[in-house]
């Protein structure tokens, strides 16, 4: 199955190789102390890292372009670490540029939400800044940490699951049917808020039944596999399939394509580009969410940035800057032009988030305060 391939200049950007290395972290503290407080770094001391869970997912290639649209933005220079869907590299990787001499600014897209802990410290240990995206568990808290983890920062997985099932039922209509689920990662607060949401919306329709959930890694590839698995054990009883993100749904549309079903309908999170181009084939995706890896990057590493170099005060910040949920749109067919318009001019959205702040740049300011409570 051939992989939906993502612009070539971001294919081309810098990955760093995996390194065997320790958990040991570094032993230089200049940036913040407990005692002394936040203290402004040197632009040219630093260096950008965005670290992605892989790069063959649309979201992950778009945190990409947007970390890069940045980066050539403010003039710092930029790494990035391919986490390759591995814990274990995404944090060598990560520990690896923190042993370089530079002071890492990092926005990071967590494999795992157990990884946020040993990041976090080592960051902290080796005198960078850090934004984490999407996961970490919910008592790991920044101001409890300090000024070095500067912010946790997401979009509400519950809305994203409401907004699918809803749509999903609603598609369904009185005769209902089966569904089968296809999660992210396990161990990842961003596919259980949205497990969650999605179970919750369809307890308004009672004819809506999920027959099965199968993780599938935020992999199209897996998204494939399982739902093949799927469609051989269930056959005509599956009437819908949701996805929690486009890439895993990419992979169960290539999959009923092949069994020849082109009747099942489906909603998942992200509306890529190649869903845009499904939806214009008339394949029927019933309901998206309309969020950006562009927009999450760039707000994450400038976030970090403006800590770094002292714009931010950190301590001074208000918890929801530091633990933040950002506004997140419910898409159709039918609507989403509105929201896609953003897309063909990267470099223009990060200019106008440099311009007005991480907190405050449409469409994608600051809405709540997490953690995010299951229904």
């Amino acid at each position: 199955m051939a992989q939906w391939k993502f612009r070539r200049r971001i294919a081309a950007a810098a990955v760093v190789a995996a390194v065997s290395i320790g958990l040991t972290a570094c032993t230089s503290t200049t940036g913040s102390s407990a005692a002394g407080g936040q203290q402004p770094l040197k632009k040219e001391d630093l260096v950008l890292v965005a670290s992605v869970i892989n790069t063959t997912n649309p979201y992950m290639a778009s945190m990409i372009e947007g970390s890069q649209a940045l980066s050539a933005k403010l003039g710092v220079p930029l790494k990035i670490v391919d986490s390759q869907g591995s814990s274990q590299t995404e944090i060598s990787q990560i520990q690896s540029i923190l042993a370089q001499g530079k002071k890492v600014v990092l926005m990071v897209n967590t494999v795992a939400s157990s990884d946020a802990p040993p990041i976090v410290n080592a960051v902290k240990a080796a005198g960078g800044y850090v934004v984490i995206w999407w996961n970490k568990p919910d008592n790991l808290v920044p101001w409890e940490v300090g000024d070095n983890f500067v912010a946790f920062q997401k979009y509400s997985g519950v809305e994203s699951g409401q907004c699918n099932g809803k749509s999903i039922g609603d598609a369904l209509g009185a005769e209902g049917g089966g569904v089968i689920m296809l999660p992210g990662v396990q161990d990842s607060t961003t596919s259980q808020t949205r497990v969650a949401g999605f179970k919750d919306a369809l307890k308004a329709y009672p004819s809506v039944k999920v027959l099965e959930e199968r993780p599938a890694n935020w992999d199209q590839q897996k998204g494939f596999q399982e739902t093949q698995t799927m469609l051989a054990k269930y056959g005509d009883q599956i009437k819908a399939i949701w996805a929690a993100d486009d890439a895993m749904m990419l992979g169960a549309i290539e999959a009923t394509k092949q069994a020849g079903r082109s009747d099942i309908k489906f909603a998942s999170d992200g509306i890529y580009p190649p869903t845009i181009d499904y939806i214009k084939q008339g394949v029927p995706i019933v309901g998206e969410t309309f969020h950006r890896g562009y927009m999450a990057a760039s707000i994450g590493l400038y976030t970090a940035y403006q800590a770094a170099i002292g714009e931010l005060k950190v301590a001074d910040m208000p918890q929801e800057q530091r633990d933040s949920l950002f506004k997140l749109a419910c898409v159709t067919p039918q609507d989403y032009e509105q929201y896609t318009k953003y897309d063909s001019d990267v470099a223009g959205w990060v200019d106008t988030l440099v311009q007005n702040g991480p907190f405050k740049t449409e469409p994608t300011p600051l809405v709540g305060q997490g953690p995010e409570k299951l229904p």
